[in-house]
């Protein structure tokens, strides 16, 4: 007979093994375009989880019930560092959710992933095919309505033939550039940065102080200067107003 192992006894695996992603494109985009931005943008809040690839199991006892998207975002919940999710020990599920869309993987994001996710009440679903070689346009999205269904989104085009929709949840727009999505902030009327990005930013702010203290070094050298030459001169005039005293006397 087999013996049945307490819900707090079963052990529920971190990995399954398999590569975090299929190419170089879907890793960038998994890390450098989404987890990477939106890490930045709510560090400071604390009560925001941003992770991706990581195991989230939704069934207590059950360590089949999992799932592994590629990004998601949740609030509500500490912004720890976690080995897993477990729904059960959260209390909230994700709220926003981005896969992004592979020869292995599209016909289950597009299916069994997507129905998933309507029922455990993820707010946001958002699919990109980096290489546009599985999905028409490259970005789809669904919305959960009231009654707890997902409302297919539909992508607007660009002046620049790219394509955007918008997340609700997050504020943000996503935008479509080649093989890359972009998380535009409206009221900043700018992209999050990406790692490069971020790295340019600082080595150009990092010149800008150097070149900033080489121009105060440069300056208090030609005080310096000035004050030394205005100190000889007024010695100097001192002197003369001595000669001149003397003879006078």
């Amino acid at each position: 007979m087999l013996k049945t192992l307490p819900k707090s006894e079963i052990e529920y695996p971190e990995s399954d093994g398999l590569p975090m992603a299929e190419t170089d494109e879907h890793r960038i985009q998994m890390t450098d375009a989404l987890i990477h931005p939106l890490r930045a943008r709510y560090h400071k809040q604390g009560n925001v989880y941003v992770s991706g690839n990581l195991f989230f199991y939704y069934e207590e006892g059950n360590r089949e019930a999992v799932v592994a998207p590629d990004v998601f975002v949740v609030f509500g919940v500490t912004a720890k560092k976690r080995r897993t999710y477990k729904l059960w020990e959260e209390g909230h599920a994700p709220d926003v959710v981005f896969e992004l869309t592979s020869r292995k993987t599209y016909e289950a994001d597009l299916g069994r992933k997507r129905l998933l996710y309507e029922d455990l009440g993820v707010r946001e679903y958002f699919l990109f095919d980096p290489l546009r070689e599985y999905l028409r346009p490259p970005l789809q999205g669904f919305r959960l309505t009231a009654e707890g269904y997902y409302d297919p989104l539909r992508p607007q085009p660009l002046p620049t033939s790219e394509w955007q929709l918008e997340s609700q949840v997050l504020s943000l727009q996503l935008h479509t550039h080649g093989s890359n999505l972009r998380l535009y902030d409206g009221e900043l009327d700018a992209y999050l940065r990406m790692p490069e990005e971020t790295e340019s930013m600082l080595a150009e702010t990092e010149t800008i102080l150097a070149e900033t203290e080489t121009i105060l070094t440069e300056t208090e050298t030609a005080l310096r200067s000035e004050r030394k030459a205005r100190e000889l001169a007024e010695a100097e005039i001192s002197r003369l107003k001595a000669l001149l005293a003397q003879k006078d006397s």
